[in-house]
């Protein structure tokens, strides 16, 4: 786990391993979210980045008639 300080101006650095590890790039938006007492933030992502992430999904199941 790591630990970062909060500046004067509320901004926050986030640690290079994470940085490294999630692929972020300077500029790259972020959506924020205060859940349970915490802050989340989830990195906006391309949509030539999601292709590709469903292969492999199991879509044996059965369907409602109207959802046919």
């Amino acid at each position: 786990m790591h630990t970062v300080t909060v500046s004067p101006k509320f901004q926050v650095v986030i640690p290079k391993a994470i940085r490294e590890g999630l692929h972020l790039r300077p500029g790259q938006t972020m959506k924020v979210l205060q859940y349970d007492g915490r802050i989340e933030f989830i990195p906006d992502r391309e949509i030539s980045e999601l292709r590709g992430f469903l292969k492999g999904i199991n879509t044996e199941f059965v369907r409602e008639n109207d959802r046919l």
